[in-house]
């Protein structure tokens, strides 16, 4: 799985964010920036984004995420 893969899979199920994408085919850095994370903590911001990548966990294509998600607010500051 290349890091397009996984910005487009992240895009398609979170279509009012801004996505980011790095890695090396199985461990990939993710950056996701969107309103749906207002008042969420991060443990809860993480569960969506694993929501989405959750099978190709499972399945060994993915086998390491470091994911930081901001809400817009946070990334102006």
């Amino acid at each position: 799985m290349t890091p397009d893969d996984v910005q487009v899979l992240l895009q398609d199920a979170l279509a009012d964010c801004d996505v980011t994408v790095d890695g090396d085919g199985s461990h990939f850095e993710i950056q996701v920036v969107g309103d749906l994370f207002s008042g969420l903590r991060p443990v809860q911001r993480q569960q969506k984004i694993y929501a989405v990548l959750q099978q190709h966990i499972a399945e060994g294509a993915i086998h390491a995420v470091n994911i930081k998600t901001y809400t817009p607010d946070e990334v102006r500051k």
